[in-house]
């Protein structure tokens, strides 16, 4: 029997298989790599013999949150927008539903190449105006899928179009409670100060993509979008608190506290949170009256995201890669962000 150097998170004899099965335009061998993906869908390069690479995505080994890491749901997603056109996302090549193969259902989209920028120093890199057209093709992206049709792209049943935020509060106070790390109480304080000040949506429901940013889109080399990744968390709903959520990601300079440990748009090649918030309130045309509001929650959401990041160390989990520093800084990180998430709040008042 021939034997496959081992890759965490793939029995690589039985995926070779069913590769050569089901994309047999591939030539083995393959050549399996995995991509870094934190607490995330776990990522993978696959090199066949004639140079061609392909994409590979399954979830998390270990126990998932409920819904937290459906690659079904992202293949669905993904394929309805890459045959309407709608958005710029990877090939989807094939889906395996057999977790007999590898331990959970997996599937393959093409790989694309370009630019992800992750990193300050990759941002330092862009002259102002590289960086001006990576943030109009982030931006403008963002704007088109928020003001997609879901009936034209088939997708107007992928969740429910109602209370976005109420489901949000719900889901995420839900896994907290089901990490059961240790007592949060001003992660349930909030919870219900955010519950009773939900203002009215002013935008149609919208795709949602759940974790909008730099590093989860590939550019191309004109710093256009070639692909937008990671659509794991996507739903219906608020197409404001989505827009909310990812602009967090957009520290400045100076900032005490961040969501990214080393945040790219801290450069000066790039421009200031306002001016993004302006661009889009521009672009939409929506009424961000209650942003405030908005920002609060995505402080609290990123909170309880962190604590079960914090959960899953705390049992050995490290995702899809090594995580270094001690445990209990991470505890430390959600404590700050539910006391960023309670100022913010009691500014509201």
């Amino acid at each position: 029997m021939e034997e496959h150097p081992p890759v965490r998170g793939l029995d690589v004899g039985r995926v070779t298989g069913w590769l050569r099965a089901n994309l047999s335009d591939l030539a083995e061998p393959f050549r399996f790599e995995l991509i870094a993906a934190g607490g995330s869908n776990l990522t993978y390069r696959v090199a066949d013999a004639a140079g061609t690479t392909v994409a590979l995505r399954r979830p998390p080994e270990g126990q998932a949150l409920a819904t937290a890491h459906d690659v079904d749901r992202e293949w669905r997603i993904m394929s309805a927008l890459g045959t309407s056109g709608a958005a710029a996302v990877p090939a989807c090549l094939a889906r395996c539903d057999d977790p007999e193969v590898t331990g959970a259902s997996f599937y393959v989209m093409g790989f694309v190449d370009g630019l992800i920028i992750r990193s300050r120093a990759e941002a330092d890199a862009l002259s102002e105006g590289e960086a001006r057209r990576a943030t109009d093709a982030l931006l403008g992206a963002q704007v088109d899928f928020h003001t997609l049709d879901l009936a034209e792209v088939g997708l107007t049943d992928l969740g429910r179009h109602d209370s976005y935020v109420g489901r949000q509060l719900k889901r995420w106070k839900a896994q907290v409670e089901r990490a059961d790390a240790r007592p949060v109480p001003l992660v349930h304080e909030l919870h219900a100060r955010l519950a009773e000040r939900i203002p009215p949506e002013r935008a149609r429901p919208a795709l949602a993509h759940g974790d909008y940013r730099f590093d989860n889109v590939v550019l191309d080399e004109d710093y256009s979008m070639a692909a937008i990744l990671d659509w794991e968390l996507c739903t219906t709903g608020d197409p404001i608190a989505d827009f909310a959520w990812s602009v967090q990601y957009w520290a400045d300079p100076g900032e005490d506290l961040t969501w990214l440990p080393d945040a790219p748009t801290t450069s000066p090649t790039f421009p200031r949170r306002a001016e993004v918030i302006r661009a889009y309130e521009t672009a939409t045309g929506f009424d961000l009256s209650d942003y405030p509001f908005y920002e609060a929650f995505s402080w609290w959401k990123q909170a309880c995201i962190v604590e079960g990041a914090y959960a899953r160390r705390l049992k050995g989990s490290q995702g899809g890669m090594a995580q270094a520093g001690p445990v209990s800084a991470i505890a430390d990180r959600v404590d700050a962000m539910l006391d960023r998430a309670d100022a913010l709040l009691a500014a509201l008042d």
